[in-house]
């Protein structure tokens, strides 16, 4: 794989974006990236690579500013991850999800085609458009009928980008990805949620969990993992879309289970289910099959299931002991 000149990541301070960072620069390439607020606080996740990667200022959901970005920067790649992320999020902001969502996706493609056509570009989906009652597991050619605000909007970008490069030839490709985690995860998603509350639990700060739905069933991988494999989408010769996912299903139940093992603690009688987190039922499993990825970029999810969790764990035990020093 030979690497591309110069790099451009929007979201770059986020989970993805930062892990993608720190993969791009250990390979010598040239990393921009667009961040709404440049001070290090809001930039945390890229201490990693701080010096190392350039930012830009801008908030992309502004007319403009991805074709002015992309004019000044000339990327040879580009990896478009900035999105409105919390699904329950979406419906109390429908028409912000569509701005931000298919709305800036557009403005990308028009960005690449008129300053930057042939540079390849990899834009982040999600398997939530396909819906609560698609059938599992989920490919590339499952038929989509998105359930809420967030998932409509991916399959809007999702099919702008097969349209655009259909028509004007570019090397876009849609990265369709499932749940993926890390100790960057935002706190409002159930794994860091679980990951934090195990941490308190073994350290005496609390008796027990508040979750939703203990059988909901999700797709679980590395984001470590998915970020190398949108870097063999970009670096493929021809473009397409991929579904980047461990292919496998487990419930909250075995991440409970996974969690309460890494301190010792046994997870019966630790969690109580709140009705107010209980989304409604799913009609099928949210998996993902990741086998055109294995097969034509051989990409798989590298990472365990229980050495993601413990790490994640261990991470929120540091944190809470270097907070009580």
């Amino acid at each position: 794989m030979s690497a591309p000149r110069r790099a451009l990541i929007t979201g770059i301070g986020g989970q993805d974006g930062s892990y993608l960072a720190e993969l791009l620069c250990a390979e010598g390439v040239e990393v921009h990236g667009v961040v709404r607020e440049l001070s290090p606080q809001a930039t945390a996740n890229l201490d990693g690579v701080r010096g190392r990667v350039t930012l830009h200022h801008g908030d992309l959901t502004v007319p403009g500013t991805l074709a002015r970005l992309v004019d000044e920067v000339r990327p040879g790649e580009i990896f478009h991850l900035a999105a409105p992320t919390f699904v329950p999020a979406s419906w109390a902001a429908l028409g912000m999800t569509m701005r931000a969502i298919p709305g800036v996706v557009g403005e990308l493609l028009d960005a690449v085609r008129d300053h930057a056509p042939d540079a390849h570009a990899v834009i982040a989906g999600s398997r939530e458009m396909f819906g609560a009652g698609a059938p599992s597991p989920q490919r590339e050619d499952t038929p989509a009928s998105p359930t809420n605000p967030y998932g409509a909007g991916k399959l809007a970008a999702h099919q702008l980008v097969g349209l655009a490069r259909a028509h004007d030839g570019l090397h876009l490709s849609s990265a369709i990805l499932y749940n993926h985690e890390s100790p960057r995860r935002p706190p409002q998603y159930v794994t860091r949620r679980v990951a934090r509350g195990v941490a308190e639990v073994s350290l005496g700060l609390r008796e027990q969990l508040s979750l939703g739905d203990l059988d909901a069933v999700r797709d679980w991988s590395a984001a470590v993992d998915v970020v190398r494999g949108m870097r063999l989408m970009a670096a493929a010769p021809a473009p397409a879309d991929y579904i980047l996912a461990s292919g496998v299903g487990r419930t909250v139940r075995n991440l409970l289970d996974v969690a309460f093992a890494c301190v010792g603690i046994e997870a019966a009688g630790r969690v109580v289910v709140d009705p107010g987190l209980v989304r409604p039922p799913e009609d099928s499993a949210a998996v993902g099959d990741p086998g055109l990825a294995r097969e034509r970029l051989g990409w798989s999810a590298e990472t365990t299931f229980e050495a993601l969790i413990g790490e994640m764990v261990a991470a929120e035990l540091n944190a809470l002991r270097d907070r009580d020093l």
